[in-house]
């Protein structure tokens, strides 16, 4: 009696503890909607009842031999080990979110601004629009904004994923959260609060966890179903066993561990944590995914269609070739800059571009724009002309060049045929380069078994060559912004398709792609149409992307055939089919044990970040860096400056290429070996003269 009685209080002490289970299991099953609590409080319920009703027979028939049937402890322990089970998942979840957390961490928790003309620290969140603050090397940035004073380094890895800081100078947009690394700079805030890139970047991963998969409905259909099937296996149980021996007690037992055995929570968590996870990793290496349907639908695409201006080509036309005829080729730049200075054509905005920094007395009068065919000016008292060939085939004898042009329209670019009064003076070449990366990114998405289409509105001849470059499956030139869609459209039905765009113009066949995905550099409007969002204009992110999406979709597929295999066996063990018996409470650690699994199998996605930066490591060997310092002539102004050093950072082998002006050097950090004679030829390949290296 003693002994009945202190369990009995033991145990009550135990469920009144843990009440949550009985209060929502009993709302759900009035609701007619039992729930994974339905079943935990019936088996605990059951088993402390009947433990109850065997305490008093032992009262009231002083039977010790009653105390064997008594199930206080399986009625305790099925709640105690459920609940320290939720704790374990909800601990082990908990750092799911860490992605969250660590984005939110990165931001400062003080801002140095300027304010009435004195240097106030101020919480970040307190910065207005148009205010002035200040970032020393070491610090975070506040807020996004634009350097108005200053230049500096920057790790912008916690947005983009790139290890390698980017340079900034005055001009330059910087983000909040990004690291300031050598240099001081001063800036004006530029967006706040939630419209920074920061918290866009907060807010695309919060959504993305909250959301669901199109795989989830599997687990949701049979959850709908699983807890009613599960309670009349259970009362199935009861009866089987007590027709068969006519043991109450052990027909209970058998009975009672079929419900808590069953783990539909286990089902629940199966889609969520991966997604969740996997959203994390995402953002940790610059892949937003707005939604969990995206990030499902990428693992599933075979199809990847890449528009080419601004995608797979840098979306700025730049000189490429220079052949000069009659003049050397300094005399063939200067005049072309000086003829092309009147005219807004992109063409001609590269030519000006290339020619920046250069010291030239050529200057153009009477400039006239000659639709369709080219320019026209007097230069030093002589006409000049600039244009196309057919254009300038009227003017002069084009054929010693003629060989070149048909080479250079080959290989995809535009020609531009320079003459002065009856004399030939050569050819400009320009073209939109590809992007360094987008062959190798490209090459990636093939051997990944993607098959990659090119969509543009150029013209065939001009893609088809690009095409060629990059290593496409296919082009699809000559559309508009609607044949884009068509096109995606068609594509679409033979599976699914990612497209991948950045302008205006790209938005409609974002939206008609199962996923959309915008380069991080492109337009608002491209990036609000697009359902994944790639932090940096890389092309490689999308292989990225695809890889990721692939991984959580197999994790989802793994925790989802954990959860049923589970049931499958544990239910038949539980009802006592094999021969065995296994107590309440083995069921119930069973059951937390199988939801925690399945958690931690979802864990394993943060491995991805580790796989991928391992390659990345492997890929770059960044095993020595070498400085080398070049002594620079012709550099006369921050123009000239800045044109070394973007044709010095275009190269592989070069991390980070510090110039100035003022002193006529560069400073160039090199990844590994770097090929000495390659940069002095990019520099003067630039219009400078390089005198030593060291």
């Amino acid at each position: 009696e003693v002994v009945a009685t202190l369990q009995l209080a033991l145990s009550l002490a135990i469920l009144i503890i843990n009440r949550r289970f009985f209060i929502s299991g009993t709302r759900a099953l009035i609701n007619r909607s039992p729930n994974m609590d339905t079943l935990v409080s019936l088996g605990s319920g059951v088993s402390f009842a009947y433990s109850v009703y065997l305490t008093v027979r032992i009262f009231v028939e002083n039977d010790a031999h009653l105390l064997h049937g008594l199930h206080f402890e399986s009625a305790a322990m099925i709640v105690t080990l459920i609940t320290v089970g939720k704790m374990l998942e909800a601990r082990a979840k908990g750092k799911t979110t860490s992605a969250i957390e660590s984005l939110i961490n990165l931001s400062p928790k003080t801002a140095a601004v300027i304010r009435e003309g004195r240097e106030i620290r101020i919480a970040p969140e307190d910065i207005v629009v148009g205010d002035i603050f200040l970032v020393r090397p070491g610090e975070s940035i506040p807020t996004d904004g634009v350097i108005i004073e200053g230049a500096s380094s920057v790790n912008e890895a916690a947005l983009t994923g790139e290890s390698i800081p980017s340079y900034k100078q005055a001009g330059d947009l910087v983000l909040a959260a990004t690291v300031n690394i050598n240099g001081f700079i001063k800036c004006r805030a530029e967006r706040v609060g939630a419209d920074t890139a920061m918290a866009r970047v907060i807010k695309m991963v919060e959504d993305a966890s909250s959301t669901k998969a199109p795989i989830a409905k599997t687990a949701d259909r049979v959850s709908a179903v699983f807890v009613p099937v599960v309670m009349a296996i259970s009362f199935l149980t009861l009866a089987v066993w007590l027709f068969v021996n006519g043991d109450f007690p052990h027909a209970l037992e058998r009975a009672t561990t079929v419900l808590v055995i069953s783990c539909p929570c286990a089902l629940g968590l199966a889609t969520p944590v991966a997604i969740m996870v996997g959203s994390g990793v995402g953002a940790r290496l610059g892949v937003l995914f707005k939604n969990a349907e995206a990030l499902e639908l990428t693992g599933r695409a075979r199809t990847v269609v890449l528009d080419k201006t601004g995608t797979i080509t840098k979306g700025e036309p730049e000189v490429t070739d220079i052949i000069p005829f009659a003049v050397s080729a300094d005399e063939l730049i200067d005049v072309a800059a000086a003829i092309e200075s009147g005219s807004e054509h992109p063409v001609a905005l590269a030519v000006c571009r290339y020619a920046e920094g250069r010291v030239s007395s050529l200057s153009a009068n009477d400039f006239e724009a000659l639709a369709g065919n080219g320019v026209s000016a007097e230069i030093d008292g002589m006409r000049t002309y600039g244009g196309s060939f057919r254009f300038i085939s009227e003017l002069v004898d084009t054929t010693p060049l003629g060989a070149d042009y048909d080479r250079l329209a080959g290989e995809g670019k535009t020609p531009l045929l320079f003459a002065r009064e009856g004399e030939l003076l050569g050819i400009i070449a320009v073209a939109d380069a590809i992007r360094p990366d987008s062959a190798e990114a490209i090459s990636d998405m093939k051997k990944m078994g993607m098959r990659v289409v090119m969509l543009t509105g150029d013209n065939r001849r001009t893609a088809e060559s690009i095409g060629i470059l990059a290593g496409v499956n296919e082009v699809i030139a000559e559309l508009l912004p609607d044949g884009k869609a068509e096109a995606v459209g068609e594509l679409s039905s033979s599976g699914g398709v990612i497209m991948v765009g950045d302008g205006i113009n790209d938005a409609p066949a974002l939206t008609a792609a199962s996923v959309g995905m915008a380069i991080g550099g492109g337009t608002d409007i491209a990036i609000e149409s697009a359902s994944v969002v790639l932090m940096r204009d890389s092309l490689s992110d999308v292989a990225r992307a695809v890889s990721l999406g692939r991984s959580v979709l197999m994790n989802i597929k793994q925790n989802l055939a954990w959860a049923f295999v589970y049931n499958l066996i544990g239910i038949p063990l539980a009802a006592g089919l094999f021969g065995l018996t296994l107590a309440p409470m083995f069921g119930a650690a069973a059951m937390s044990l199988s939801s925690f699994s399945v958690v931690m199998n979802a864990l394993r996605l943060n491995g991805f970040e580790k796989k991928y930066n391992k390659t990345k490591n492997k890929k770059i060997k960044e095993a020595e860096k070498m400085k080398i310092t070049m002594k620079i002539e012709g550099m006369m102004c921050p123009h000239c400056e800045a044109r070394v050093r973007d044709v010095l950072s275009a190269l592989e082998c070069v991390e980070l290429a510090e110039v100035s002006h003022k002193d006529g050097s560069a400073i160039v950090t090199a990844l590994g070996e770097c090929d000495k004679a390659l940069l002095v030829s990019t520099v003067e390949g630039a219009g400078y003269k390089v005198t030593s290296l060291e």
